[in-house]
């Protein structure tokens, strides 16, 4: 069974992925929702607001927090190379790391960057919504599917 530092690392990983997976699933499911059925003009706009609070020192501790515990646990895992729980924890960092960490990067803000140079009450802008919302909701949705998964691989891990 995982001990000590190690012990500690694993669970503050479950942690902070299932916190990250839940604001994550706040959001694929009602969220988006709430902001599609606004006209496109207030949709936008409150999109863009939302970007720009999420980056606060709250949800970034979570959000990066994160990031950090799982690479710093990946990398233990490789040096410690423990008995038991190595597939489970690798397979949880990788999950997070890959499909949470890099799919925000690669595919979530990017299309928040894009949305924020649109004119709100252009058709251009009315038509990109449409696609932002459908678009950027997928990838939130492999996003929480990603950090689930990571939060249940630590704990299998630790199991």
């Amino acid at each position: 069974m995982i001990e000590g530092p190690y012990f500690v690392l694993t669970v503050l990983g479950a942690i902070s992925c299932g916190l990250v997976a839940g604001v994550f699933i706040g959001f694929s499911t009602f969220v988006m929702k709430g902001l599609a059925a606004l006209p496109p003009a207030q949709g936008i706009a409150a999109m863009n607001a939302i970007n720009v609070t999420a980056v606060t020192p709250a949800f970034m501790a979570v959000f990066m927090g994160a990031t950090g515990v799982c690479a710093v646990l990946a990398v233990v895992t490789f040096v410690l190379w423990p008995d038991e729980g190595t597939v489970e924890l690798l397979l949880g960092c990788a999950l997070y790391l890959v499909g949470c960490f890099g799919v925000t990067v690669a595919a979530n803000v990017p299309r928040n960057d894009a949305l924020a140079k649109v004119d709100a009450g252009s058709e251009r802008g009315a038509a990109y919504w449409r696609t932002y919302v459908a678009e950027w909701t997928m990838w939130n949705h492999v996003r929480t599917v990603a950090a689930t998964g990571a939060s249940v691989a630590f704990v299998l891990g630790l199991t």
